[in-house]
């Protein structure tokens, strides 16, 4: 399904709507599109009223400037407010997992539950080999189906993708800097779910999960991509959670 597009402050944000019944964010990762989510999307939609947007940058929504979790944040929470969700479940994978803490951060009243996919809640979280590779990163030598989708579907065109890279690599050294004093105002409640070889360390994701006041641990034999790796047991796991 071709989604439309929404004015949030001024970014031309596209989104994409499946389903019906209470409603659902599904927030994509860094560099991700709506089809990041291609294995959840059917499934949830059969429960839920699913909203896909394509935050800042991503996907076939321009660039506007600035990125930052909390601009990403504040966008999330514009596209709410512009389609008149009162709250929602938030499911975000890796940026998008951090994203969403900080709507719940920034508006409790946005959030019924929350699922964390891979993500962390402060840069310092990250394994010695997730810093290594940001540190060497280069936009020739990045994920090709990630950069390929980029130069396909982004308003801003394919010469783009070197401006948009920085500004992310930039924002995954230094971001995000919630402390775990700050998480304990989380009181939505909380799946954290992670693959056991993860980019964040097991002991950061531990103290996400110990932090928030309403939380889950789920840790996955995987990697990174568990939504895609292990969609199957992903997808049981987070409709349980939602259900309960």
């Amino acid at each position: 399904m071709t989604g439309p597009y929404i004015d949030i402050n001024g970014l031309n944000t596209y989104y994409e709507l499946h389903g019906e019944g209470e409603p659902l964010l599904l927030m994509h990762g860094g560099f991700c599109t709506v089809e990041t989510f291609q294995h959840q999307t059917p499934e949830f939609a059969n429960h839920y009223r699913v909203y896909l947007p394509e935050r800042r940058a991503h996907g076939r929504t321009p660039d506007p400037g600035a990125i930052s979790y909390d601009l990403m944040a504040d966008d999330t929470i514009g596209f709410m407010q512009a389609l008149g969700i009162e709250n929602a479940h938030l499911v975000g994978f890796s940026d998008g997992a951090n994203t969403a803490l900080i709507v719940a951060l920034k508006r409790p009243d946005l959030v019924k539950k929350i699922v964390s996919i891979g993500g962390n809640f402060h840069a310092n979280g990250m394994t010695p080999q997730s810093l290594q590779y940001f540190e060497i990163a280069a936009p020739d030598r990045f994920l090709p189906h990630l950069v390929e989708a980029y130069k396909r579907l982004s308003p801003d065109g394919p010469d783009h993708f070197p401006a948009v890279f920085e500004k992310i690599i930039r924002m995954w050294r230094d971001e995000p800097t919630i402390t775990a004093e700050e998480l304990s105002r989380i009181t939505a409640p909380t799946l954290v779910l992670v693959g056991d070889r993860d980019m964040m360390t097991i002991e950061h994701t531990v103290e996400l999960f110990r932090s928030v006041a309403n939380g889950r641990l789920c840790i996955l034999p995987g990697a990174h991509g568990v939504p895609f790796d292990r969609s199957a047991l992903v997808n049981q796991v987070i409709l349980e959670f939602l259900a309960g």
